[in-house]
């Protein structure tokens, strides 16, 4: 029996200094295979008597079991072992940020126009929204702007299919036929209202038409501080007793409060457009920063055209009031500092990045 034991004590020391699964077989073959010293012993039952084959193979058979046992336990360490490699190779740190996508944020042009609907709103405007595809009426007819006006050419305007000779359709070149579509609207509700004649023009009570309308534009246009598509915000004002003294003052007090600075200075330069009369262009003037002293345009304005009021459905002689156009494109450039247009249509994330 104390062969067995050796053996025993042997088959466990060998497989402990198998390090990798083939020096483990290895092993096993020494003490299990087919000449292993296992495998000799039960041949050597042969030249046994009965009695002595019965308690010799008893006793082979315990030794071979804690034999197989103990390359079991050792199979399994060498595979623990392994496993234990492998997490360690391909570990992850799991106390690392996950990698997500980045938080988006409005477009520049977009904060400005969020910005100017607050300041306007605050001052009791409504806002408009109107169609891009627009009718000759309303972009120009309406406006009192004649037929033979330049920018009806199709070297200025976007021409688009879909209207006829007497009504063409055209991506809108600017937001004033809102000017016409809000006030028809609010007369007619008016005139629903009250049971007046719509036939004729009217010239009761109303409440004032307060209105800003901003959105995309389209003229054939493009170079460092102009784009075929851009941004235009049309305001209006119409009542009984609005002058040319309310657009100075709702004019310097959006641009003050737009730009942050009661040092700002505004200029109203005479100037000629079909729907307003008089007429003037809007320039403002930074009485610090890089761009102090210069005078920069940012709109153009005027007393509504007769025309135009009466185009609206109303008498211009007891309905005057007056328009303009801000173009939020160059007021975002101004006010953060860009100097080419043509950045904010790019969709470089480098450069929007910079105003979320």
């Amino acid at each position: 029996m104390t062969d067995l034991f050796e053996i025993v004590d042997a088959a466990t020391a060998a497989f402990a200094q198998a390090v990798t699964p083939a020096e483990l077989e290895n092993a096993k073959a020494l003490f299990l295979g087919k000449s292993g010293r296992m495998t000799e012993l039960m041949k050597g039952m042969a030249a046994l008597s009965v009695d002595e084959k019965k308690s010799r193979g008893a006793a082979i058979n315990v030794a071979k079991q804690a034999i197989e046992a103990a390359l079991t336990q050792r199979r399994q360490a060498l595979a623990d072992a392994e496993l234990q490699l492998q997490l360690q190779a391909e570990a992850l740190d799991v106390t690392l940020p996950g990698r997500q996508r980045g938080a988006g944020g409005l477009h520049p042009v977009s904060l400005t126009l969020e910005r100017i609907e607050a300041i306007f709103g605050s001052m009791g405007f409504d806002v408009a929204q109107g169609p891009e595809i627009e009718t000759d009426w309303f972009n120009f007819t309406a406006l009192n702007t004649p037929e033979d006006h330049p920018a009806r050419s199709m070297h200025d305007t976007f021409y688009v299919e879909g209207g006829t000779e007497k009504a063409p359709l055209l991506l809108r070149t600017h937001t004033s036929p809102m000017q016409i579509r809000h006030a028809v609207q609010h007369v007619k509700k008016y005139r629903d209202a009250v049971g007046a004649d719509s036939s004729a023009l009217f010239s009761g009570d109303m409440p004032e038409i307060r209105v800003i309308a901003p959105g995309r534009t389209y003229r054939v246009d493009s170079d460092a501080t102009h784009s075929p598509m851009f941004h235009q915000c049309e305001g209006l004002w119409v009542g009984e007793n609005v002058s040319f003294k309310d657009l100075k003052f709702v004019f310097t007090d959006f641009c003050r409060t737009f730009f942050e600075s009661d040092d700002l200075v505004l200029r109203f330069r005479p100037s000629f457009f079909p729907f307003t009369e008089p007429s003037a262009e809007i320039d403002i003037q930074f009485a610090a920063g890089p761009l102090a002293g210069r005078w920069l345009e940012v709109a153009g304005s005027g007393q509504v055209h007769p025309n135009v009021i009466r185009n609206m459905g109303l008498d211009p002689e007891k309905f005057i009031g007056f328009a303009f156009g801000i173009g939020p494109d160059r007021l975002t450039m101004l006010r953060y500092g860009v100097n080419d247009l043509r950045l904010f249509f790019d969709g470089d994330i480098r450069f929007l990045s910079q105003f979320q």
